[in-house]
């Protein structure tokens, strides 16, 4: 059984919770991991990369020059890939980089991940969040008080606008719902914290 340290928004203790067996207390598979790892990368890719063929560049329509009696190589283009400004011959082409993954194989790749950081105590819950107006101060003192690391990924059960708000502009702080956390993040981050709506919220989604 799994736990993690529950605190307030000052840091204080406020004792532990035990996290739900089906998600943070698997056997963690490495590859199934390193898969959905690459596929969110690859996903993530635009593939908007092109480059232009010597059918597609400027000029080039005309024979350079005769093609015998001048002692020089015969040249149909100037356009041609060895010309400087010719077209490329393997050059990059707009494509889908997309990879796909079973769903049962995501879950299992979430779970693993989620099992790792429970086993290296990297997990902390958030008890309630008392702030009703945006204040990065109280977010940074809150970091400081947990020693959590340089990157930190706030998991919500629901949406919290000052919250939101005071983390944005910490750039190492990245807050997202628990309905949209990944693996990439999950590995990324020195610490989790999760709200107890966020803990719950993932133990009824891939429990």
């Amino acid at each position: 059984m799994s736990t993690a340290p529950v605190v307030d928004l000052t840091g204080e203790s406020q004792g532990e919770l035990e996290l739900p067996e089906t998600v943070f207390s698997v056997v963690p598979h490495a590859t199934v991991m390193h898969q959905a790892l690459l596929r969110q990368l690859a996903n993530a890719r635009q593939g908007t990369h092109d480059s232009k063929t010597r059918t597609e560049v400027s000029g080039g329509g005309r024979k350079p020059y005769r093609q015998k009696g001048t002692g020089r190589a015969r040249q149909g283009s100037i356009r041609a890939p060895h010309y400087r400004g010719g077209g490329a011959v393997f050059g990059p082409t707009p494509r889908d980089h997309s990879l796909a993954m079973p769903r049962k194989q995501r879950r299992l790749a979430l779970r693993s991940a989620l099992s790792v950081k429970a086993a290296e105590s990297q997990i902390t819950v958030l008890d309630r969040i008392e702030l009703e107006e945006p204040k990065t101060k109280v977010v940074t003192g809150f970091l400081q008080a947990l020693e959590a690391g340089r990157r930190v990924l706030v998991v919500l059960g629901s949406h919290h606008d000052a919250l939101e708000l005071s983390a944005r502009n910490l750039p190492e702080v990245r807050v997202i719902l628990a309905g949209n956390i990944s693996v990439r993040d999950l590995l990324t981050a020195d610490t989790v914290v999760m709200t107890r709506d966020a803990v719950e919220h993932i133990a009824e989604a891939w429990g």
